[in-house]
């Protein structure tokens, strides 16, 4: 297994998690990621919208470390994430949505 040499860059080159290499045809999916205008494809989790476009989903509210989920299916309480509004989202089990205003907590620290 060959891995990448480079890590893979959201738009406004920032590190990102993850990187879409499969079922690029869906239908965009406009949402705001920190004040930041962002798009997803039909059918993303949070979680995957999220982390195509920025290394993590938030930092611990206990050690302050980075945190991008972990069991991906809605058990481990590590993938919540909140929206402007101030809702709480399980982001591995939350499909994204047109319009969604999202916030890491990441607004100050990249």
């Amino acid at each position: 297994m060959t891995l990448p040499t480079e890590t893979p860059r959201s738009p406004g080159n920032t590190v990102a998690l993850l990187q879409r290499v499969a079922e690029t045809g869906r239908t965009p999916v406009g949402f705001v990621l920190n004040g930041q205008a962002r798009v997803a494809l039909a059918g993303d989790t949070v979680l995957t919208a999220v982390l195509t476009h920025t290394a993590r989903l938030r930092h611990s509210e206990f050690s302050g470390e980075p945190r991008a989920g972990f069991c991906m299916m809605g058990a481990c309480q590590d993938c919540w994430i909140t929206t402007e509004s101030g809702q709480r989202l399980r982001a591995c089990a939350t499909f994204i949505e047109e319009g969604m205003r999202l916030v890491t907590g990441e607004e100050g620290r990249e």
